[in-house]
């Protein structure tokens, strides 16, 4: 006996993925409309009607559809997993936990299943979660390489820098030529704090790729040298990967309230809004959130074009550049913007001796450079490189350095600027006044 005659609806199910798979929303409604009428409260139908409400922009739907399909089929395995997923991406996570936990324990053999479950805990910033999964994964597939990969990697996020290391190295000494182990290993012997120790790694990276310029950065970190600055082709896939849960991780997991502290001190200098403001590192767009509309200009600055796309979507933002901030500052005309804002980005953003006189020369005359630094030690170099992979700077360098442009007041404010495994991440606010 065929499937389609034991499973009236396979034929519609089928063809219906298909057709949101395409972006054929249209006649995959209709398609999932005959699979009901062929067979009513089929929980897949309902399941693929969320995949169909939230490709369509419609999240109420697709929660009204999934939960349906949930309620149909309890203990069924592939709804409740997509329901984990949709909760992850809409940065519900603590019944996005929840619920993926009860799913691996429904279906512990499915790949696919830890796969989502995998995901789920990265989105959720849970990283012991994810490491146990990925160690019953190494169980059901011993020796897999993918599932390796992450492993070290969480673990290296975690402190783990033993293990991480270890797993590392048995990867490399499979394949020596494995660039994304060579520089998984890289990176955690950086975030142990021991970059020297990265070497013969970098040396064979760069044998395979002498003109890349990740590589040639983590060269640099590896001879105990401090890069004036990150290249572009490492932080645009770091960021583009964070951008779907960067606000609810910086708001809500790591106490990120710069954004609206800076709003409220730009507000109360220009209560009228009629101002032009550029944005640099705008990211998801959490300072023109707060902000809101201003009767002038409101341009971002990001190298990830995916950060990008969020911050379009508050629509208060009138432009976007998808560029690094040096080169931006670099280009754009002088005397435009009554402010500068650079919250939350210079940690990435390395050497300033260019880019604060160029902040500067941008500024209309009266305009303010307001902007953020993770601090370093005053007994130190003017530039740390951290091992978490951001810059710290030395406050009185950055004083000094602009005083000697030609800002005439200079206000630093000692902060905390964020909350990482639960402690306070110091830095300070620079304010500084161009004469008017």
């Amino acid at each position: 006996m065929s499937a389609t005659a034991t499973d009236p609806n396979i034929k519609h199910l089928t063809k219906a993925r298909e057709q949101i798979a395409k972006g054929d929303l249209k006649n995959a409604a209709l398609t999932l409309n005959k699979a009901n009428a062929a067979w009513p409260q089929d929980a897949r139908v309902f399941m693929l009607g969320g995949l169909l409400a939230e490709k369509a922009g419609n999240v109420k739907g697709a929660f009204e559809s999934l939960r349906k399909a949930v309620s149909l089929a309890p203990t069924w395995g592939p709804g409740l997993l997509e329901l984990a997923l949709l909760l992850a991406r809409q940065n519900q996570f603590k019944e996005a936990v929840e619920t993926a936990e009860k799913v691996a324990l429904i279906e512990p053999k499915n790949l696919q299943v830890l796969a989502g479950v995998v995901d789920i805990a990265h989105r959720a910033g849970h990283s012991e979660m994810a490491i146990r999964h990925l160690r019953r994964g190494l169980l059901l597939v011993p020796g897999d390489v993918m599932l390796r990969r992450l492993l070290a990697r969480d673990l290296s996020e975690l402190g783990q820098h033993d293990e991480s290391l270890a797993v590392w190295s048995a990867l490399i000494e499979e394949n020596p030529t494995d660039t994304q182990s060579l520089v998984g290993r890289v990176q955690a012997c950086i975030a142990a704090g021991k970059p020297t120790d990265a070497e013969k790694d970098t040396a064979a990276l760069l044998q395979l790729a002498p003109e890349d310029a990740v590589y040639q950065y983590y060269a640099q970190l590896a001879r105990g040298e401090t890069p004036a600055q990150q290249p572009a082709e490492l932080m645009r896939p770091l960021f583009d990967g964070m951008a779907e849960f960067y606000d609810m991780h910086m708001v809500r997991g790591l106490k990120y309230q710069l954004p609206k502290q800076i709003a409220d001190k730009i507000i109360a200098r220009h209560p009228d809004k009629r101002i032009n403001v550029l944005d640099l590192g705008c990211g998801t767009g959490l300072l023109g959130v707060c902000l809101g509309r201003l009767d002038g200009a409101l341009i971002g600055v990001d190298l990830s074009k995916k950060m990008v796309e969020q911050a379009a979507r508050h629509n208060v933002y009138d432009r976007f550049h998808t560029v690094n901030l040096h080169d931006a500052l670099r280009e754009t005309p002088e005397g435009l913007y009554q402010v500068i804002a650079a919250l939350d980005v210079f940690i990435y953003a390395g050497d300033l001796t260019e880019a604060i006189p160029n902040a500067y020369r941008v500024l209309a005359a009266d305009g303010v450079l307001i902007f953020s630094c993770e601090t370093s030690s005053e007994t130190g170099p003017d530039l740390v490189l951290l091992p978490a992979g951001r810059y710290a700077h030395k406050r009185s360098h950055l004083e000094a350095l602009c005083k000697a442009t030609g800002f005439d007041a200079v206000d630093v404010e000692e902060t905390v600027l964020r909350h990482e495994n639960n402690l306070p991440v110091h830095g300070f606010v620079v304010t500084a006044h161009k004469p008017a």
